[in-house]
């Protein structure tokens, strides 16, 4: 939804590192060292859920995943059974995406599939994220690790 501000008239697309950017003491890539580590010491998955807008940008006339979605898909990360799925890569961001889960359509899984427009619309879309996440990222540049650079050029070469 659009921004109390006076002149907000439509909603903004905005980043926070960490989601707590305001109250964060450290460096975002200080946090993001801090949990690689723990995944890796623990051998833990990472799960990326989408609980936004799905079909379309907000607007455009997308709505909400649906709860009902995105407890399922959390349930199947609970019991293993999306860690046991089929993947996909979603281009751009390079991400594997579940070709199905218990419950949920397939459709919504995969943002391209769940468009509700032309295929056209969606890639511009997306690449217009891709160019604000890789502009936000200048910011925190100076400190992140030479691995990350990299993914992060790599996202910029997709662009």
């Amino acid at each position: 939804m659009a921004g109390t501000e006076q002149g907000v008239t439509a909603p903004e697309a905005t980043f926070s590192a960490c989601f707590g950017q305001p109250f964060l003491v450290l460096h975002p890539t200080r946090y993001a060292k801090m949990l690689s580590e723990k995944i890796t010491h623990h051998k833990a998955h990472a799960w990326l859920v989408n609980t936004g807008w799905v079909g379309r940008s907000v607007t455009k006339g997308g709505q909400r995943c649906p709860l009902k979605y995105t407890r399922a898909i959390l349930n199947a990360i609970h019991d293993g059974t999306l860690a046991k799925a089929k993947y996909e890569t979603f281009d751009v961001f390079n991400l594997s995406v579940p070709t199905s889960c218990p419950g949920v359509p397939d459709e919504i899984l995969n943002p391209a599939k769940a468009w509700q427009g032309s295929a056209q619309e969606f890639k511009s879309e997306i690449l217009d994220l891709a160019k604000l996440f890789s502009k936000n990222f200048d910011k925190y540049k100076d400190q992140a690790s030479k691995e990350v650079i990299v993914s992060s050029l790599s996202l910029c070469s997709r662009i």
